[in-house]
């Protein structure tokens, strides 16, 4: 990839204010037709010509598009930028910001300089947008563009997205007159969560899933937590270590595909000069397209009843706050445990499978080495065997 074509991150403190040179020609606009009727209203629009070339440009409204306006308060921007320091020039970008009461991310900016249009850049940008939706678990994207734009229409109705809504007096009383009504379009996650209830299936993984569950699992967490991921090299290693317990892992199969996964280790918990065998689970994933279904749940009520049934006495992970709650978890300060280093937090947490098992013993938490030994090097090479996505910074990462 060209250097001067690499996506990257457009912080707040070094793009706030930036104005974006969003200007079109267009020839083209959709003519909007209302009609009050006795069942109700009408509303359809035509696509018609201008008698002649329509030109719209920053310079023509009093507030012009900015990166960072104050009114998007959690908004993140991504962007080309070519030459350094003074000599810098923005030539393309994209911002986003959650809509928090609807769970829904917001598009406040695209724009691609003329020099790089038709190059894939769009569509690039705009899967920087489906990528930060996805690992939001947001449940649609949303943006706005203008009755006039047809060629901004075209571009996101072919990245999925279609009209939810529009308003005929958002920039002025004369909008319809204009012919710049804001159309408002919406890109939606379809989920069929019914095959996966209907069809899915739990099982011991075998040799010959070994490099589908690996891509599996590098989807899952693919600049989740931080740029890229390790937690695909973590299961490949963890499957030759001694601390591996593959009688109580298990993958999540439709069909022919693997779309989800639990690993399971030995762990202890050491207290003076003692020691206890306890488990330790992880990574637990859903392949992206298939979360929110369930999966995730059924993989670990099912092989947490294996792990009581084989007589162990509580399991210790660090997972996400808002989830493991909800199956019981507890933060490992209400069982007298601490990480190796004596510390505790929101995502260090603990389930006991018979009273005492943790909080009786308690002590300090320590995972086999496998979890530790992923050097960035290794995961390098180890990842060029796998599809990826670009590597990236997101909100929210570590």
């Amino acid at each position: 990839m060209k250097e001067e074509l690499r996506i990257v991150p457009l912080l707040k403190e070094e793009w706030e204010g930036t104005i974006i040179p969003i200007g079109y020609t267009t020839e083209e606009y959709f003519d909007l037709q209302m009609e009050k009727t006795d069942a109700g209203y009408e509303a359809r629009f035509y696509k018609k010509k201008f008698a002649q070339p329509v030109s719209h440009g920053p310079e023509e409204y009093d507030f012009p598009d900015k990166l960072y306006q104050p009114h998007w308060e959690k908004a993140f921007a991504w962007g080309i930028v070519a030459g350094q320091g003074e000599e810098r020039e923005l030539l393309a970008c994209i911002e986003t910001c959650p809509e928090e009461w609807s769970n829904r991310l917001i598009v406040t900016e695209l724009w691609v300089h003329e020099s790089l249009r038709r190059q894939g850049v769009g569509h690039r940008l705009m899967a920087i947008a489906k990528e930060q939706a996805v690992l939001e678990h947001r449940r649609a994207i949303i943006l706005e563009t203008q009755s006039c734009n047809t060629r901004a229409i075209q571009f996101y109705e072919k990245e999925g997205f279609k009209l939810i809504g529009f308003d005929s007096c958002c920039y002025s009383n004369h909008d319809q007159e204009r012919k710049e009504i804001r159309m408002n379009m919406g890109y939606f996650f379809r989920k069929n969560c019914t095959k996966a209830k209907e069809a899915l299936v739990i099982r011991k993984e075998e040799e010959g899933d070994y490099h589908q569950t690996e891509q599996m699992v590098l989807s899952a967490f693919w600049n989740k937590y931080r740029s890229g991921c390790s937690e695909h090299l973590l299961v490949h290693k963890l499957r030759n270590s001694d601390a591996y317990l593959p009688k109580l892992s298990r993958i999540a199969v439709v069909g022919t595909e693997i779309v989800g996964a639990i690993f399971y280790a030995k762990a202890w918990l050491e207290q003076e000069h003692r020691t206890k065998e306890i488990l330790v689970f992880g990574p637990l994933c859903v392949s992206p397209k298939w979360q929110g279904c369930g999966i995730g749940g059924r993989l670990l009520t099912e092989t947490l009843a294996f792990a009581r049934e084989a007589g162990y006495e509580g399991v210790i992970i660090f997972g996400e706050p808002d989830y493991y709650p909800r199956h019981g978890f507890l933060t490992c300060d209400h069982f007298g445990i601490t990480t190796s280093d004596g510390k505790n937090f929101a995502a260090f947490m603990g389930l006991e499978f018979v009273e005492g098992g943790l909080k009786g013993f308690g002590g300090k938490y320590c995972l086999p080495d496998v979890f530790e030994d992923l050097e960035d090097s290794e995961t390098e090479a180890f990842t060029k065997s796998f599809h990826t996505l670009e590597k990236q910074k997101f909100p929210g990462q570590w």
